[in-house]
């Protein structure tokens, strides 16, 4: 059952459904390191970064607690389905507990829904026990292609549906959060991510039915401080 609520939640509470996010190319060691420490240092759910980067970060969180997330097909969800498989068994093998897949926009926006439930359930079968999140690209799709994403997703195994790579055109909004979460009901998650960058922001979305956030700025989000300069996530 997906965590919802719709009271403010404490700075504890809201770490606790944060995927800590490093996700652009240029992120090297030191900078995932600092990441990793992060979130043991907050309990974040997770560490959400790119496949070559998982096997370093996995290592890093070993015992903590914190997961791993790994992102695939990323960003653009324009992979062939068995390579966007072979990427999402890579990362568990890594040592991912979580995998992040884009969804094949093209054919969703095309009305090819065989393509799109072919995409999904090559990574879901991939990845069998692991939480798999959809990445929709609400940005690029209309109201009713979004609940057609929303309803595949669902119907191919999927624990969440997520906004946003933070790499588009933009990022999580509180209407499609409320959209999102009428469409897949309480019992399956739905991740903001994109632009989340204050409390306030994050209080927001979780109002609308968010029951995970992913944010580059988890240690703002939780601690108050001013986040870092914008970016993607």
């Amino acid at each position: 059952m997906a965590q919802m609520t719709t009271a403010p939640v404490s700075p504890d509470e809201l770490a606790k459904l944060i995927d800590h996010t490093l996700l652009k190319p240029e992120a090297g060691e030191a900078e995932l390191r600092r990441w990793a420490e992060e979130a043991r240092a907050h309990g974040f759910c997770s560490v959400c970064v790119n496949p070559v980067n998982v096997a370093f970060v996995s290592g890093l969180l070993a015992g903590s607690g914190v997961k791993t997330c790994a992102v695939v097909g990323f960003p653009l969800g324009a992979s062939a389905p068995a390579i966007k498989a072979a990427e999402a068994a890579q990362a568990v093998r890594d040592g991912a507990g979580e995998i992040d897949m884009v969804i094949h926009i093209g054919a969703l926006r095309d009305g090819r829904l065989d393509a799109v439930r072919a995409d999904l359930a090559a990574v879901r079968a991939a990845c069998p026990g692991q939480v798999l999140k959809v990445i929709i690209e609400t940005c690029l799709l209309t109201d009713a292609q979004k609940r057609v994403a929303c309803r595949l997703s669902v119907e191919a195994g999927a624990d969440f549906v997520k906004t946003s790579t933070g790499f588009s055109t933009g990022g999580a909004t509180e209407a499609d959060i409320a959209l999102m979460r009428a469409e897949v009901g309480p019992g399956i998650g739905v991740k903001a991510s994109g632009g989340v960058r204050t409390l306030a922001q994050a209080q927001a979305m979780i109002a609308a039915g968010a029951s995970r956030i992913g944010a580059s700025s988890g240690v703002a989000l939780v601690s108050g401080a001013a986040p870092a300069a914008a970016s993607g996530y």
